[in-house]
């Protein structure tokens, strides 16, 4: 690699940090808004807000990361152009093809980078993300510490708690559990306790009612009690606690065990076979949108105003291409061995830049200088 070379390849690196940063800083913050609200108002503390946030940027590095690429290569070749420095190296015999090396070695950089996130570092944190929101869903104590508001920990169960004191202590407990559905029960009382037991949670209520409908006989009973147990860790129990999303099954599984996957997560084969080649495609559109945005700026001349109109027509292509990317998914899923269209956006980013160098290589509407006319 030339000493130019390395130059184009270290102003493409910066540039393309510089994106990244900006770019997961705008999404992040857009995304917090909603999951601090969400883990806040769960009864939980910052702490499990921070933690939630970092298992998600593997996820939203992904997401931009491609945005990032298309970037820094537009910004850093429109800049060397701006500046004559293109204009130099073309001047002195270097075609767009031997300049597009950089451009190619920052698009398998961030190809490597991408291959880490999407194939390694996504699942595993997508799979602790769920299991810690799994445990935070099954944290009964922390959804019912809410104050004047009518919670559902769980279908058919409806609870409400007046005013909870620093001490713990429960004041006007309302529990309504219609799971049964021939005889739904209701327990209000004045004063309330949860007590952790070897078993699991439980809600001791002290001097309360409970009401009892016979809905085959159509009776309605009801029993004063000074102090009344009733079981709340059931209510984290869910049939499907143990099933992963997509995203979360480890790469490893996709590639060896399918089969019992798909039986165990109820995911079909061709869902299994979309997330695997989707995330090796990512690996691929990264090197594309980078020779994309190279190559749509070489079609430009030397201009000192820029070169918008080709920066426009890059941006149209990867808008294309993305919109591209989403129409295959659907093929995969629905037959499995149709995924090598998958990575038809990729390969016709690349095959569109091969145009864009030849074409700038070689013009197709030069002009021919008009000859002297013979006096």
């Amino acid at each position: 690699m030339s000493r130019f070379d390395g130059y184009f390849l270290r102003q493409l690196l910066v540039l393309f940090g510089f994106f990244t940063l900006v770019l997961v800083g705008v999404f992040w913050i857009t995304r917090s808004v909603s999951l601090f609200d969400r883990v806040i108002s769960g009864g939980q503390s910052a702490l499990v807000f921070l933690e939630f946030t970092a298992l998600t940027l593997p996820t939203l590095i992904r997401t931009v990361m491609p945005m990032a690429v298309f970037a820094a290569a537009v910004y850093a070749t429109n800049r060397l152009s701006r500046e004559s420095e293109l204009t130099v190296m073309l001047a002195t015999g270097s075609s767009p093809w031997r300049l597009a090396r950089a451009v190619f070695a920052f698009g398998l950089c961030t190809g490597l980078m991408m291959a880490v996130i999407s194939v390694f570092l996504r699942p595993a944190s997508l799979d602790q993300l769920e299991r810690r929101q799994a445990e935070v869903a099954g944290d009964v104590t922390a959804q019912l510490l809410n104050e004047g508001e009518f919670m559902h920990p769980t279908p058919g169960v409806t609870v409400y708690i007046g005013r909870v004191d620093l001490d713990g202590t429960l004041h006007e407990v309302f529990v309504s559990d219609g799971r049964d559905r021939e005889n739904p029960v209701s327990y209000s009382s004045a004063t309330a306790y949860l007590v952790n037991s070897g078993g699991g949670v439980n809600l001791v209520m002290v001097d309360g009612i409970a009401l009892r409908l016979d809905r085959n006989g159509n009776r309605l009973s009801s029993t004063l009690f000074q102090d009344a147990t009733y079981d709340i860790s059931t209510m984290a129990e869910s049939s499907e606690q143990n099933r992963r999303s997509l995203e979360a099954i480890p790469t490893s599984e996709l590639f060896k065990d399918r089969d019992s996957v798909a039986e165990l997560d109820w995911h079909t084969e061709g869902q299994l076979v979309e997330e695997l080649h989707q995330r090796f495609s990512w690996i691929a559109i990264n090197i594309a949108v980078a020779l994309v945005g190279y190559s749509a700026l070489m079609l430009g001349s030397f201009s000192r105003f820029g070169l918008w109109p080709q920066i426009f027509v890059a941006f149209t292509i990867l808008v294309l291409l993305e919109g591209f990317r989403g129409m295959v998914s659907p093929v995969v899923i629905a037959d499995p061995k149709l995924w090598p269209v998958l990575y038809l956006p990729s390969g016709l980013g690349v095959a569109l830049s091969v145009v864009f160098l030849l074409m700038a290589g070689r013009p197709l509407l030069r002009k021919r200088p008009t000859p002297d006319p013979v006096r």
